[in-house]
């Protein structure tokens, strides 16, 4: 059984930070690329930034503001949100896909994963 789920969302003041969570149960992280994705209501799905092995890349909206990073020990992948904006708000997605042969292009298209989280809720307000 293969799961992923989020946590740390919350309400937060524009220029402040969240951390969030994504712990993976059922498999190894050493094994999978996992992605962080966002939802805000009436809009689509975008991609934020994923992880894999070395590997990150992050959409240029949130370049030098988010940082994602694994702890292997923990079998957790988190998102740190630093200098937040309105913009962000949205629901937060965690993903994970067996992405030992795919491609960075692939990495940033939702229906590459094949694992959700339920979501974890951030709203950037003042």
């Amino acid at each position: 059984q293969l799961q992923v789920v989020e946590s740390g969302g919350g309400l937060v003041q524009p220029g402040g930070s969240l951390r969030l969570s994504c712990l993976a149960s059922g498999f190894t992280l050493d094994y999978y690329a996992i992605g962080w994705f966002r939802q805000a209501p009436g809009k689509e799905r975008e991609w934020v930034s994923y992880i894999r092995s070395g590997s990150t890349n992050y959409r240029t909206t949130v370049k030098g503001r988010f940082t994602i990073s694994r702890d292997n020990a923990k079998n957790t992948v988190y998102l740190q949100m630093n200098s937040l904006r309105p913009e962000d708000t949205a629901i937060y997605f965690c993903a994970a896909t067996s992405g030992g042969y795919t491609t960075d292009l692939r990495l940033r298209v939702w229906d590459e994963y094949k694992y959700w989280g339920q979501g974890t809720q951030v709203t950037v307000s003042s």
